[in-house]
């Protein structure tokens, strides 16, 4: 798996920040603990000796190094107790000075014993949500709350297979060869919301994911093929995402405007992801007949070759819900 790299490298960055203000904070309470308590700091200096009170005991004679390490232990132990009573009498905090990390596990750097800590997978979970473009459906759609009750008869049992490929397509993902899916039906059947269930699902497991319309797609390939942003050194390309993701995400694809530009980009993307081996989901209202005059034949072979179609069928969600008195 591979986390969105601009997200790793800003989180891991944030993390860094973090680690030194937690110290930086701690070393500012310090002085202004010595400096109203000169005991203390009279403690603290001889506390921080022991490393060099070690290697002078190392240098005596091995035979008595255990005594004279446990003496050490003792005096610091007695420093300790001294320093506590100290504090409780003043009223301050045993832990005053000491670092206050947000995730005492990982000490505020991500990682523990160089595997990534929880707290910092959560963090990228919650960034990619956000940079995958669906982050506000996320929250909304899951495959807990795919309700199968809208369909009935022959339509329930083909959305319950639909569904379980769903499920199966995420919670193997990145776990088999790359797969690609086709999701068709008219509009309210429920596309949408299992498209982002999937994105959540593989999201959660620590792959890269973007949802987007094919509007929107198309749009921004435009922009950076024809917009005069586009000759400007260093700009970030707007596009470079739906090459690099693991999972790439169409939605609506066939509301675009149809022209040579647009079907050549579809192309590339389509051709550069199945030789890349790189995961898709394709999610379309129009009919087969319709894909097939609307692109070119090069396009249709590689979905209807590379993609498994899904087929959405029963009554518009939307409608049943109007008509229940739901929102």
């Amino acid at each position: 798996m591979s986390y969105n790299k601009a997200n790793f490298k800003r989180i891991s960055e944030e993390y860094m920040t973090k680690n030194l203000r937690a110290k930086e904070d701690a070393e500012r309470r310090k002085k202004v603990l010595h400096a109203r308590f000169p005991e203390i700091a009279g403690i603290d200096n001889e506390l921080a000796m022991t490393g060099l009170k070690l290697m002078q005991a190392a240098k005596g004679d091995p035979a008595t190094l255990h005594e004279r390490i446990d003496e050490l232990k003792r005096g610091n132990e007695e420093l300790l107790s001294a320093r506590r009573d100290i504090l409780l009498s003043k009223g301050v905090p045993e832990d005053y000075s000491d670092v206050h990390y947000e995730c005492p596990d990982c000490m505020d750097t991500g990682m523990i014993n160089g595997v990534m800590c929880k707290c910092m997978r959560r963090a990228l979970v919650l960034a990619g949500y956000e940079s995958s473009g669906i982050g506000n459906l996320i929250a909304k759609q899951s495959f807990d709350n795919f309700d199968l009750s809208y369909y009935s008869g022959d339509e329930r049992r083909n959305m319950e297979r639909a569904f379980e490929k769903a499920k199966s397509f995420a919670a193997n993902f990145g776990e088999e060869k790359a797969r690609n899916l086709l999701f068709m039906g008219t509009t309210g059947l429920g596309k949408t919301h299992l498209s982002s269930a999937i994105a959540k699902t593989v999201i959660d497991r620590g792959y890269d994911v973007v949802y987007e319309t094919a509007n929107n797609i198309f749009n921004d390939f435009e922009y950076e093929r024809f917009g005069r942003g586009y000759q400007a050194q260093g700009s970030e390309s707007r596009t470079a995402r739906y090459f690099d993701c693991e999972l790439l995400i169409i939605d609506d694809l066939g509301t675009e405007v149809s022209n040579q530009f647009t079907v050549a980009t579809l192309y590339n993307l389509l051709n550069a992801r199945l030789i890349g081996e790189k995961s898709m989901i394709i999610s379309t209202n129009i009919k087969k007949e319709e894909l097939f005059s609307r692109y070119a034949d090069r396009i249709t072979s590689r979905i209807f070759g590379e993609f498994e179609l899904i087929l959405f069928s029963g009554k518009d969600i939307r409608s049943q819900k109007l008509a229940r008195g739901e929102r």
